[in-house]
């Protein structure tokens, strides 16, 4: 086996990822304070071909050259739009009938290894929230579902640059299977 240099990845350039068709998946940014977590969430949202991205509340927006250390010049593919208050903007999606989907620890949460199955031919959201305090009860509220990571250690979360990977890239598999 021999390690590929990246010339030889055949990876596509800026303008040919703006032209292409993008995966129906909306990524929603809501009270994140980690630039590094953001930038980080842009490079996940680039690898799977991210419709968009919305940065909400205390989000930092790009250009920020702590985003850009991670996100390695996918703030530049990815389409991101800045929302101040994510309520509103949760609303406004599901008037255009997104599914949202909040990913938190919460009562009758899905577990997201037991998801076998999405509506692929509707747009859906997936809302990350603040390191901290995780995604608002007021948002849980609104949302179609709540998906939950299970998890098996002695720590009750994880890095929210982790969980948006392992959720985005579940999702993008189930959309392609469709």
């Amino acid at each position: 086996m021999k390690k590929l240099k990246n010339s030889e990845l055949n990876r596509i350039d800026v303008s040919t990822f703006k032209s292409i068709k993008k995966t129906p998946l909306i990524i929603i940014l809501d009270n994140i304070r980690s630039l590094n977590n953001i930038g980080s969430i842009f490079r996940t949202s680039d690898a799977f071909l991210i419709e968009k991205i919305y940065l909400c509340g205390i989000t930092a927006t790009p250009p920020n050259r702590k985003i850009t250390k991670t996100a390695i010049g996918s703030t530049k593919t990815v389409e991101w739009e800045y929302i101040n208050d994510i309520n509103n903007l949760v609303k406004n999606l599901i008037s255009q009938e997104v599914k949202i989907w909040s990913v938190e620890q919460a009562v009758k949460s899905s577990k997201l290894k037991d998801l076998k199955s999405i509506d692929a031919n509707k747009k859906n959201a997936l809302i990350f929230g603040n390191e901290i305090d995780g995604v608002s009860q007021e948002v849980i509220n609104k949302s179609h579902g709540v998906i939950e990571i299970s998890q098996y250690g002695t720590k009750h979360s994880l890095n929210i640059s982790v969980a948006a990977g392992i959720v985005i890239w579940k999702f993008y598999n189930l959309i392609k299977s469709n």
